[in-house]
């Protein structure tokens, strides 16, 4: 009975889990074809197909704890997917160009989730402080940024200040996208690789 009682419980956790992920699925697109402010949990049960909103505030207490679940799934999945592409550079100058690179290469395979985040922050449905887990997607740029001073390849500078502005212009392309849709994200990813390789490369 003890073996059945925890497949049980595994088996509900798994079906809560996949029930989570179809809520946030349909969030992320309801936010990206409608816009926040018509994002309810009435267009996003219809979306999901379930027969209630008592489903979502089964799984989320409110509006801003989905939001915030949907904010943390996407940052993970870029971190994910960067940390992937950049796991052969052997220097920090590639480095850097290559989270450049595959940051821009994420927003542009992935363009409705970076529409859903932009119509998430933009709304201020989520607190405007900097917060932990904004402090958690600067610290890959820091990283880069200090090793390659230890290494020698970086000049000298303030590594927060630096890690902040290239987070920022990477975070400012998917707000670039609303107005200029066609934007080319291979050759904005060079404009700003080359960018901050100026910045950060040894003069002498």
């Amino acid at each position: 009975m003890q073996v059945k009682s925890g497949a049980d419980d595994q088996a509900r956790s798994f079906a809560a889990t996949a029930r989570r992920a179809q809520i946030v699925e349909a969030t992320i697109e309801t936010i990206a074809e409608l816009g926040y402010g018509q994002t309810t949990f009435a267009r996003i049960a219809e979306r999901a197909g379930l027969s209630s909103t008592r489903l979502i505030s089964y799984h989320f207490a409110d509006k801003q704890e989905l939001m915030g679940q949907i904010v943390t799934d996407v940052y993970t999945e870029i971190g994910i997917f960067v940390g992937q592409r950049m796991a052969a550079h052997r220097t920090a100058a590639a480095a850097l160009e290559g989270y450049i690179h595959a940051t821009l290469e994420y927003i542009a395979e992935h363009r409705t989730r970076m529409k859903a985040l932009l119509g998430i922050f933009l709304s201020g449905a989520l607190a405007t402080e900097p917060s932990e887990s904004e402090l958690v997607t600067l610290l890959p740029a820091e990283q880069i940024l200090i090793e390659g001073q230890r290494q020698g390849e970086f000049r000298s500078f303030d590594t927060a200040v630096m890690a902040a502005s290239i987070q920022r212009s990477l975070d400012g392309i998917p707000l670039l996208l609303e107005s200029r849709p066609d934007l080319d994200l291979a050759s904005c990813a060079r404009e700003l690789a080359t960018i901050y390789e100026l910045a950060t490369r040894r003069t002498t």
